[in-house]
């Protein structure tokens, strides 16, 4: 069975959220993506938060474009089926789906993860094209142009060894796979990767400069479609009763497009909704834990800018849309707020920076009560 080329992943993913009682239907995004298949712009990377949707959308994408499992009752209801685009792409294509945080359980070497991969797609493009078995290729790339023909790639959670920190001296490798696997190749007619991290922080270099990168600092082509816009809130406090659109706001708003329209954190909304409660569903993880340490430095009195936003007062700073959040001690204090911002603790807008919403603001709250804040806590 196919592990990596034509897997039902993506396809039974996307079927099960399209019957979801708070399903948001985010495929008109496909017509701009549709845009780029089979030009020089074909690299896409988005990087968000995580419990943004990115992984939802990266599935919806795999369901769309594959031509392995016939999606059309799926896509005719929605959105994008009144593209012009629509009937063109619609399962046309061999799609390679690679989730890059799937660790090898034959041991715990880099060459142990990423031979994972380049096994498992060597050995579905063989099967799928029995009349290369038997020839040699130097390279991944060289046996999938050797097929003569077309691949989509959705790659999930690219930055997995950059976030936790692994295979440290063979990061840069990585790098590499990814590069000789897809720059320059024609076999690839759309390469959409997803990930929380940008890709500017790892790959200073030519390796990846192919993507074109869309971040929580500079996003005005894709920003509507990760997380949910006040318009689909207000749609889905309709199919319940027991919360309202202006509790919802309180909790999980504080987002905003590039245009300035309102974002709502969408995992948060729908674990709302469903339970009939509105709380915190912020699942403290190891980052946001990271990105509080870099507190207790208190560069350049970033602690008493944070108990400024705890108060409700914004913070005045301007931050360059190219800055990057990623691994090692921030040089400065806009390094430290710019990865708070890519990792969805903060908002920033027309140069204030604020805590979003009432989650984050326990979530701030909790983590100043440490002792280690001293006379903060």
């Amino acid at each position: 069975m196919a592990l990596h080329l034509n897997t039902n992943a993506a396809y039974k993913d996307f079927q099960m959220l399209s019957r979801d009682k708070y399903f948001v239907d985010k495929s008109a995004i496909i017509e701009n993506v549709n845009e780029r298949v089979k030009t020089k712009n074909r690299f896409l990377c988005v990087t968000r938060p995580r419990r943004f949707g990115k992984t939802s959308v990266l599935n919806m994408l795999g369901a769309y474009y594959g031509k392995a499992y016939p999606s059309r009752t799926i896509f005719d209801g929605l959105k994008v089926c009144k593209s012009q685009s629509y009937e063109t792409h619609l399962n046309q294509y061999n799609i390679i789906k690679l989730s890059l945080n799937e660790l090898s359980g034959r041991g715990n070497t880099y060459q142990d993860y990423i031979g994972r991969f380049e096994t498992n797609i060597r050995n579905d493009i063989r099967e799928a094209y029995p009349e290369l078995t038997g020839k040699e290729f130097d390279s991944l790339a060289d046996l999938l142009t050797a097929t003569e023909d077309e691949f989509i790639f959705i790659i999930d959670e690219w930055d997995y060894i950059f976030s936790h920190d692994i295979y440290q001296e063979n990061q840069k490798d990585f790098l590499e796979f990814l590069r000789d696997l897809l720059k320059d190749k024609s076999c690839v007619a759309l390469a959409y990767m997803t990930g929380v991290l940008p890709i500017k922080k790892y790959s200073t270099g030519s390796a990846l400069n192919m993507f074109d990168e869309y971040t929580m600092l500079n996003d005005s082509f894709f920003d509507e479609y990760f997380g949910f816009t006040e318009k689909e809130v207000q749609s889905l406090c309709g199919r319940q009763s027991r919360l309202v659109l202006e509790e919802i706001a309180e909790w999980y708003n504080g987002y905003t497009t590039e245009d300035g329209g309102r974002i709502y954190n969408p995992r948060s909304v729908v674990l709302a909704l469903i339970n009939g409660k509105w709380q915190s569903y912020w699942t403290r993880s190891g980052k946001m834990d990271e990105v509080l340490f870099f507190l207790k430095y208190n560069i350049a009195e970033v602690r008493d800018e944070v108990i400024k936003m705890v108060n409700h007062m914004p913070v005045r700073i301007e931050i360059k849309k190219e800055y990057a959040a990623g691994q090692g001690n921030p040089a400065d204090k806009k390094e430290i707020f710019s990865a708070m911002i890519i990792y969805g603790f903060l908002s920033y807008r027309d140069g204030e920076l604020r805590i979003p919403n009432k989650e984050l603001m326990m979530e701030f709250e909790n983590a100043l009560e440490d002792d280690d804040f001293g006379y903060v806590a």
